[in-house]
């Protein structure tokens, strides 16, 4: 089965000689009509509010894009709390939620005016202690189980993130004793899901806890079902329907929280859902092995897209210009990394490539770039942005030799020659 490129051959050639390969671009048309799609299916919520995961995908170029059409961002760090700032966003369009998170990270957070989630009932007093307790905290819940999980997020007792029931309801009244006034309520509880029904069995978990909550004087106004709502990586999956996903949330809302009289904001953070179907990395080919195996050498390696070594996760490939040829056997995809996991695909059949070839390796925009890392000492690639008029521009550049080696000797000069 085949996925659909936005680009041409022609292009990606024109933009392999400006610019080199390998490279990521992002299609701010399949961005935009995203969030389009989001903001409508939840519009039914007068508070709704999509809190863009920065980790999916930190370019500034993005995020900019994503606050002008009217998105929050959902920070785990100080340089993703200064990179909101830079692009705009404070206050409630910013949701922080960290783990194992520093004086430090704290007190630039509650300087941005972000919105607090608590990871754990310890932390009150690590944010006391930093910066003091802001009028307004989120918490970050821990059901323990779900019955919707994924290899990512793993059973819920094995993930290190948030706290218990027990905890959370005490982590509540002492907040509220230290002077909360606006309280939010937050988990995450799958990832990658594809069934239209998590978001709807999470909203109903979710609602009956702020219902508790509110018998026992603690008013939520904030409901944040985190990210998890995953995208189809293989062309035999079928997307989500986000606004079957919308309804039915709506559906438990008037269910448990509107006889209660409850109004409260719904939040949603689905950086993979909205980037990644949108971004795509696109490498030539530089060799071929044939020897127990068949394989297919990059200029791209997991440095770049690390998520098939690290979970075995399937992207899709694309042989620009030999979309109807046959495949010509089975074939390891693979970097020029020193470690044996630098593989994109095993055994994928694949027309027979040549030197020069341009493959496209689908669904990379979010959680691809932003992996990335400097392994055997390789710049990481730069990215491209598609927009709307067919045109592209470059967003981030390429890492140079002299970025990697600006933080070496800083006592001492470091000169090197090519």
């Amino acid at each position: 089965m085949k996925k659909n490129v936005p680009f041409t051959l022609e292009q990606a050639k024109e933009w392999r000689t400006r610019f080199g390969t390998p490279f990521y671009v992002y299609d701010e048309k399949a961005i935009r009509n995203a969030v389009k799609s989001l903001q409508k299916a939840f519009s039914w919520n007068r508070g709704f509010t999509e809190c863009f995961a920065v980790k999916a995908t930190p370019t500034p170029a993005i995020i900019r894009l994503l606050a002008s059409l009217g998105c929050g961002t959902d920070c785990a760090s100080i340089s993703e709390v200064v990179m909101s700032r830079a692009c705009g966003l404070d206050g409630r369009k910013m949701m922080f939620t960290s783990n194992e998170t520093s004086f430090k990270a704290y007190r630039t957070a509650v300087a941005a005016k972000a919105i607090i989630n608590l990871d754990d009932i310890t932390q009150i007093e690590v944010l006391e202690r930093s910066c003091g307790i802001p009028d307004t905290v989120c918490l970050r819940y821990n059901p323990g189980s779900f019955s919707m999980t994924s290899q990512i997020m793993g059973n819920q007792k094995d993930t290190k993130f948030g706290m218990t029931y027990d905890q959370l309801i005490k982590a509540y009244v002492t907040l509220q004793e230290k002077g909360v006034k606006h309280f939010g309520i937050h988990c995450m509880a799958a990832s990658c899901c594809l069934d239209d029904g998590y978001y709807p069995k999470l909203a109903n978990m979710l609602f009956k806890i702020v219902v508790e909550l509110r018998k026992l004087g603690i008013n939520i106004e904030i409901v944040d079902l985190g990210g998890g709502i995953g995208i189809p990586y293989r062309p035999s999956e079928k997307p989500v329907d986000i606004h079957a996903i919308g309804e039915g949330v709506r559906m438990e809302y008037e269910s448990i929280l509107a006889p209660q009289g409850i109004k409260v904001a719904i939040y949603t953070e689905l950086g993979r859902w909205i980037t990644g179907p949108a971004g795509y990395l696109v490498a030539s080919v530089h060799g071929r092995k044939d020897t127990y195996k068949r394989y297919v050498g990059l200029d791209a390696s997991a440095c770049d897209l690390m998520r098939p070594a690290m979970y075995g996760a399937y992207h899709h490939m694309t042989v620009l210009g030999k979309e109807n040829e046959e495949p010509a056997g089975n074939f390891d995809v693979v970097g020029g990394l020193c470690e044996n996991n630098d593989k994109f695909a095993i055994d994928r059949a694949l027309p027979r490539t040549n030197y020069g070839d341009i493959i496209v390796i689908h669904d990379a925009g979010a959680h691809g770039r932003s992996m990335g890392y400097n392994y055997n000492g390789l710049p990481r690639c730069g990215e491209l942005l598609l927009t709307e008029n067919g045109q592209v521009k470059l967003i981030r550049r390429s890492e140079s030799l002299d970025d990697l080696f600006a933080t070496f000797d800083v006592d001492e000069d470091f000169n090197y020659q090519i």
